[in-house]
């Protein structure tokens, strides 16, 4: 088969690699959130965290937070001299959650105790349905409202003994507290610090990824400063490349190292952090269709499409930069999927534009080679199509395993590992940037 062809049918390829990938400790506050029907209660999310722990290093989770429900909810309680209003925190793990509740005798799930379910467990009328493992999980801690009092103070100190994803619902099973509204926080520690187990992992490799880009830095300038006469462009174009990688991973290592260290999210080191890494994936893609054209290679300039290449990245810039910003400077939560899906559609768009534009480019420049018979340049353009072909592939595979995560892992089983899926992109964008440091690398013949 012809690179020509070839090359087309990667990028066919590589286009639905870029659809399909799209298409899929810390401190939590409550201001005056409402509580949902769940099953035949009434509950309130009050977070889920990895938490890395062992009997001699326990996490803590510590809640200090507030109930307040409504003047009609505490008239109907006549008496001050007794506690009324029953409200629970539920805390449980992956494992506990087929202890939680029961089915009664039509099918229906039951998640507060009621004459019929305590018959089939063995539970108090008004409480959750728990059945205690072993090892004394699911818990619940339980607070009342003293008589009519509007509001409830509630504090615990928890520890955790087991490494596992938590999760946590404050519940209550009496109709009568309907309205009921909850404020506060709860602090979740791990014996290292703040950060959620999701993200603990990715403190030490935004650290070794930005010593990784600082060798790479020192090798290239070393080659840089030898051959300096004969600099290309292009080669000012990597530098930066490299520049803006080392301060991207730099600043998410200090932006982690922060959250870890006090439990909230630096914003400012956050969003430079997200405005230096958009900066880069888009000069990295940039510099990649650059070079497909043959730029500083095959021919000095890129004529009358200078505008054209400025515009595509400009409008991958805005678009990336939104998704980030909105991904991490702000919960996720914050915003519906459908909003999710407007701001990753653009990036989606372009990037698939991006692929395009770059294979038909590097395909029309090995015709271009072949035909004038530059053997040099076009065995250099050689290796740098195969690594592009291995890199495809290299994709696909792992989008498919992503894929098959996430249709499969609904509970996050695998959270230990959740960290390795934006690793990997980070280490095959580095890898790639070696390649062609690599292959465009400084020397006397570089202009020739």
């Amino acid at each position: 088969m012809d690179p020509a062809r070839r090359l087309r049918i990667l990028a066919v390829l590589s286009c639905c690699c870029c659809w399909i990938s799209f298409c899929c400790g810390s401190i939590h506050r409550y201001q005056l959130s409402p509580f949902k029907p769940w099953d035949n209660g009434y509950t309130f999310f009050g977070g889920s965290e990895g938490l890395y722990a062992s009997g001699k290093s326990p996490s803590h989770i510590n809640f200090n937070v507030q109930f307040r429900r409504t003047v009609e909810s505490a008239a109907r309680h006549e008496t001050m001299e007794h506690s009324t209003g029953l409200v629970e925190a539920l805390l449980f793990t992956l494992e506990d959650r087929d202890f939680i509740g029961v089915t009664n005798s039509t099918g229906e799930r039951m998640l507060c105790c009621t004459p019929e379910a305590s018959k089939l467990s063995n539970c108090r009328i008004g409480e959750v349905i728990l059945r205690k493992r072993e090892n004394g999980w699911p818990k619940t801690f339980q607070t009342s409202f003293q008589g009519n009092k509007l509001v409830n103070s509630f504090s615990e100190d928890v520890n955790v003994t087991e490494t596992g994803l938590y999760t946590l619902y404050f519940v209550f099973c009496e109709p009568q507290l309907q309205g009921l509204q909850i404020r506060g926080r709860t602090i979740w520690q791990s014996p290292t610090g703040f950060l959620p187990g999701r993200m603990a992992p990715l403190l030490k490799f935004y650290g070794y990824m930005s010593l990784a880009y600082l060798v790479l830095g020192v090798i290239w300038f070393i080659q840089y400063a030898r051959f300096w006469r004969d600099i290309l462009q292009l080669q000012n174009c990597i530098s930066v490349v490299i520049f803006l990688g080392h301060a991207e991973m730099a600043l998410w290592y200090f932006d982690y190292a922060n959250f870890n260290a006090t439990g909230r999210r630096p914003m400012g080191i956050t969003a430079w952090a997200v405005t230096i890494g958009a900066m880069r994936k888009t000069v990295s893609r940039l510099l990649v269709l650059i070079v497909s054209m043959g730029y500083g290679v095959v021919k000095p300039t890129l004529g009358g499409i200078t505008s054209k290449v400025l515009l595509c990245g400009g409008a991958y810039f805005v678009a990336i930069e939104t998704l980030e910003l909105a991904e991490n400077v702000q919960r996720v939560d914050d915003f519906s999927n459908k909003e999710k899906l407007l701001l990753v559609l653009p990036v989606a768009i372009i990037d698939a534009l991006f692929i395009l534009w770059i294979f038909s480019s590097l395909s029309k420049t090995l015709e271009s080679l072949q035909a004038k018979k530059q053997t040099a340049k076009l065995e250099l353009y050689k290796r740098f199509t195969n690594f592009l072909a291995l890199a495809v592939i290299a994709s696909i595979v792992w989008i498919g395993y992503e894929f098959y995560l996430k249709s499969t892992e609904a509970y996050n089983i695998q959270w230990q590992n959740a960290w390795v899926v934006l690793a990997f992109w980070i280490v095959l964008s580095y890898v790639m940037l070696c390649v062609i440091c690599y292959l465009w690398k400084p020397s006397q013949n570089s202009t020739r």
